[in-house]
């Protein structure tokens, strides 16, 4: 009787338990798991902001660990491509594994923020010369990811707009998370250099805001028309945020840089331009994330009462509301506008919450082996 016991409770605490073989990690893993570094990076540059002592060195800590997820990221999808190609392309066809690829560059360009925000303070400015060169790496990825996803939309994969979610964004906001990477990173430049990357990150902006803008609207009618989606999809409500907060930030930062760039360009009257644009489009920009925020938490609420199954998705609540508290910060700055440094303190503690939540049920479903699930296998297994 004791021996069973014994032996029911090892089985218990025994990792990956739910697993057939300890290779169904690696043949199971998914772009999905790189939302867990967008979530984990967004809060690292977040918490420094709050009033409170030590946030400088637990925001440090948490970009390490990024650092150190996104490298196991890497290898773990690097060797599924490796030892289990022919299921690995099958992402390709997925109409919602596939618009994950996009937050390979997002959660990239966390890590790239943090050595900007941790890095260069602890070690010095010699840490640029990494960043740069990373930058341009995420450009490339963001671009790819912006256009060839919607192509394999376009020509490939069966989409409705019945089942139409906001994870649609996801390959398309990729761009300008790295506009947004950009503008902090040009301080750190001189001369040609902070030309480039202040006219790149603004192409960047572009490239992105007005097409996410665009599937924001088809959104909306989509959800008068068929209401809510499913309840596996509920953390997309929050997703939608993303592009808006992200814009606004982007406006804000780069709006801050082209005055001393363009100046020294011979463009003094187009930077302070460009620098009001920055401050009057944020603010448009963030009263549309307002409505959003609001509307997403309504209906986050309603999900939950009901009753909404654990998943990668989840991850969805964190770096929406990250992007969106860091815009509200940088408002409360410009502006100098008690009510935005409140609000913006309120989302980074909020923030930190919904992260902890989602971490400590990843870490669970991790360690039993039940979040090692690739749609793209079990939708070919269920033909």
């Amino acid at each position: 009787m004791f021996a069973r016991l014994a032996s029911s409770g090892l089985l218990q605490i025994r990792p990956l338990r739910q697993l057939e073989h300890p290779r169904e990690v690696i043949r199971q893993f998914t772009p999905n798991w790189f939302a867990v570094t967008m979530g984990t990076g967004i809060l690292a540059l977040a918490l420094p902001q709050l009033p409170l002592p030590g946030m400088q060195l637990v925001g440090r800590t948490l970009w390490l660990i990024n650092i150190g997820l996104f490298c196991l990221f890497m290898l773990l999808y690097a060797a599924r491509w490796l030892f289990f190609f022919h299921e690995a392309k099958r992402v390709f066809g997925h109409a919602t594994v596939s618009m994950f690829f996009g937050t390979i560059p997002m959660g990239l360009a966390t890590i790239i923020n943090g050595v900007l925000a941790f890095g260069v303070p602890y070690w010095g400015e010699q840490l640029v010369a990494v960043a740069l060169p990373l930058w341009w790496f995420d450009v490339a990825l963001a671009l790819i990811c912006g256009v060839s996803i919607p192509y394999l939309m376009f020509t490939h994969q069966e989409h409705s707009i019945d089942q139409m979610t906001a994870v649609w964004l996801l390959p398309v906001v990729a761009a300008e998370v790295a506009a947004v990477s950009g503008g902090l990173l040009i301080p750190y430049l001189a001369g040609e250099q902070a030309y480039q990357v202040l006219i790149v990150s603004y192409v960047l902006w572009a490239y992105s805001v007005p097409v996410a803008l665009s599937i924001l609207v088809i959104l909306i009618l989509r959800m008068a028309v068929h209401k809510l989606p499913h309840q596996n999809m509920a953390a997309s409500s929050l997703l939608s945020l993303g592009p808006i907060g992200t814009g606004a930030l982007g406006l804000l930062v780069l709006g801050a840089d082209a005055a001393s760039v363009l100046a020294a360009r011979g463009m003094e009257t187009v930077g302070m331009v460009a620098q009001g644009v920055g401050v009057i489009g944020g603010l448009l920009l963030w009263g549309l994330g307002l409505w959003w925020l609001l509307l997403a938490l309504l209906i986050t609420i309603r999900y939950f009462r009901h009753g909404v199954p654990f998943n990668l998705g989840w991850w969805g609540f964190t770096f929406p509301v990250g992007v969106y508290a860091l815009a509200t910060l940088k408002l409360g700055s410009v502006l100098q506008l008690g009510f935005f440094h409140k609000m913006g303190v309120a989302l980074v503690v909020l923030l930190a919450l919904m992260w902890l939540m989602v971490a400590t049920r990843t870490l669970r479903g991790a360690w039993r082996g039940g979040l090692f699930v690739s749609p793209c296998i079990a939708a070919a297994c269920a033909r």
